[in-house]
């Protein structure tokens, strides 16, 4: 529990800065999840991303494992393994290995987009097929079967087949969302669910959260509904410099042009127009950008308006150094 007054956790995006690489990038994050345990964060996770060159972290059941053996007390996990982009066999697998070798701190964050651009996705899925709405269902349903959480299902294949690591090594699994789709299947699986405020924003952060809680019945790992909030932070005087370079990267994501987080330099130099400038400064009205009392009051307002019983946040900045700095302020 921090000063806040709710638990806070880490999302962390393995940003690979301009100049770095993606072994850089990976050591940061590493460094990061140990310095979030010493500072008493509940959760430290990361999530699948593919074919962008300033996030590396697209297996990120293998980045678990390495986050995990550098730590001994706090959770980690997915925010979130792309379900779609995989075989449910394979995930329960690969996680139920991660259980067998760290125990009962692992947590399975689950989303359905891609994480991708369309043609990395359909690389990716090559083998899988057109989706349908009722994929993602039916997968997380599997998923919930290889953990042994449920009777094996009726589909043909039944008991024949066993997840190995996977089958009585079930990490904590959670849905993931940035509408009302997730927030419904894990309120009707009895999942605790945690909604994508950092990217998506806006005024339908709180109707995920209400369709969840409409939905939720209880099941035999949730008895009562149980939500988290993400939220991109960054704690400084000088945070609006500090974020811009963050808001350039996503920017250029958003156009078709992704790259590495600009460096200060290179974003200050940028010729932003007045339409990007009112982009970015929307896009941060909605996260945590500034001192650290402007941080927390939004932290908290945020909480308010969506009930949730913890928050992860995102840290920014054009640097390892900004981001620590984020984390020790909040903690």
């Amino acid at each position: 529990m921090t000063s806040i007054g709710i638990p806070l956790s880490v999302l962390d995006l393995a940003s690979v800065y301009d100049g770095g690489t993606s072994a850089s990038a990976v050591a940061d994050t590493i460094a990061t999840a140990v310095e979030a345990e010493k500072l008493g964060y509940e959760r430290f996770w990361v999530a699948e991303h593919h074919g962008m060159p300033g996030v590396a972290s697209s297996a990120p059941a293998v980045l678990i494992g390495g986050i995990a053996a550098a730590t001994t007390t706090i959770r980690v996990g997915s925010g979130g393994v792309m379900l779609p982009n995989h075989s449910s066999l394979v995930i329960a697998e690969q996680f139920g290995t991660l259980v067998a070798l760290h125990g009962d701190r692992i947590d399975l964050g689950l989303g359905r987009a891609p994480g991708t651009d369309g043609l990395t996705a359909s690389v990716l899925r090559r083998n899988i097929g057109q989706e349908t709405e009722d994929d993602f269902p039916r997968q997380v349903v599997e998923l919930l079967a290889w953990f042994g959480l449920i009777e094996p299902l009726d589909n043909g294949i039944g008991s024949r087949i066993v997840a190995v690591p996977g089958a009585g090594d079930a990490p904590n699994m959670w849905l993931l969302g940035s509408s009302t789709y997730s927030a419904q299947l894990a309120g009707m699986l009895g999942l605790p669910f945690a909604f994508a405020h950092h990217f998506a924003g806006g005024d339908q952060t709180p109707r995920a959260f209400d369709a969840y809680r409409e939905k939720f019945e209880a099941s035999a790992w949730l008895d009562a509904p149980h939500s988290m909030v993400a939220m991109s932070v960054l704690v400084s005087d000088d945070a609006e410099r500090l974020a811009r370079p963050n808001a350039l990267q996503m920017m250029r994501l958003r156009t078709g042009m992704p790259g590495k987080v600009p460096s200060l330099e290179e974003t200050a130099a940028y010729p932003w127009t007045d339409g990007e400038l009112a982009w970015v400064n929307e896009r941060n009205s909605h996260q945590g950008i500034g001192d650290l009392d402007h941080v927390t009051t939004s932290i908290r307002n945020l909480v308010s308006a969506t009930g949730a019983n913890e928050v992860i946040v995102a840290p920014q900045g054009p640097d390892l150094e900004t981001k620590l700095a984020t984390l020790r302020a909040l903690a």
